[in-house]
């Protein structure tokens, strides 16, 4: 997957129009409706790695990686599994979400979020 932010370049990407492919999301992860998700790469930045998600659809469950990120447009209620509790999220939002919670995504019609997790390496 190509990053549209190399390390090696000063470059915008312009994150609320870029194209990001959406699949079908995994059957086990499904809840309701036929929801469909897609990555695109920035790049990474000091032990971090930054991308665009969109989920468009459905309810979806998850369990997740250490992450901030940013609402660029749409919303979801992200309910808490393991809290009980739920948070609505829209445009112009931040969070953050521990490694390991447990969630599930409601999304009427899309999100799309600019996110940094810690790296893999």
């Amino acid at each position: 997957m190509t990053e549209l932010l190399p390390e090696s370049a000063n470059r915008v990407a312009h994150a609320r129009t870029a194209i990001v492919s959406l699949d079908p999301v995994p059957a086990d992860e499904v809840v309701s409706g036929a929801p469909r998700q897609g990555i695109k790469e920035l790049g990474s930045i000091a032990g971090a790695e930054a991308g665009i998600w969109e989920l468009r659809g459905g309810t979806v469950v998850d369990t997740e990686a250490d992450e901030l990120f940013v609402v660029l447009s749409g919303e979801a209620s992200i309910e808490l599994l393991d809290e009980g509790h739920t948070v609505d999220v829209k445009a112009g939002d931040v969070m953050r979400l521990v490694a390991g919670t447990r969630t599930r995504w409601v999304v009427p019609d899309h999100i799309r979020k600019v996110y940094l997790t810690p790296s893999a390496e």
